[in-house]
């Protein structure tokens, strides 16, 4: 493996982690009482946390692999691939609450699509229709590819943005320069 491929798994395995491990312990322990009601937007800072690592690791792939100059699509093609690996691992990381915790996720969801529908006096139709539109999302999602993939593009797309304002910023070899080696007195 080549000196940027190992630069993005570095970066993407710790990305990933950041995001996925929190998640699985707080599935492990929390229960529906004591879910927090804003639970994915602590996840999406959570996520948004973790791809910090893509402009890291972007300025690394800049100031130590190229020596301190980088072009913006190179840039973007490193923080992608950041984004890419540490997606994964926040998928890993949801099919493996769902494995140990046996959450339905697919059923809680038609759950509160169909309560949600009922809590707008919505009409017997609508319901009906809500209802069915729900129960097809459930059938879906218990598909392990296909919920993988829902999983993924959760957290890929925010990386996504991440790494093309970090190409854009990291093109600039006058932004955030890298430190000379200081020599020994």
């Amino acid at each position: 493996m080549n000196r940027v491929g190992a630069l993005v798994l570095i970066y993407g395995i710790v990305s990933g982690l950041i995001v996925a491990v929190p998640m699985v312990a707080l599935m492990l322990t929390l229960t529906p009482a004591t879910a927090p009601d804003n639970g994915a937007l602590y996840g999406y800072l959570t996520m948004i946390v973790a791809l910090t690592a893509v402009f890291v690791g972007v300025k690394h792939y800049r100031d130590k692999v190229l020596g301190g100059a980088v072009r913006f699509v190179p840039a973007l093609l490193v923080g992608l691939g950041i984004s890419a690996v540490a997606s994964v691992i926040y998928a890993l990381g949801w099919e493996i609450s769902i494995a140990l915790t046996g959450l339905d996720f697919g059923a809680a969801a038609t759950k509160a699509m169909v309560e949600a529908a009922r809590a707008k006096d919505t009409s017997p139709a609508d319901l009906e229709q809500v209802t069915r539109q729900a129960e097809a999302f459930a059938r879906m999602y218990a598909n392990p590819f296909i919920r993988f993939a829902i999983t993924f593009v959760e957290m890929f797309p925010i990386g996504v943005v991440i790494a093309a304002v970090s190409a854009l910023l990291l093109r600039n070899s006058r932004f955030l320069p890298a430190r000379a080696a200081r020599s020994p007195a």
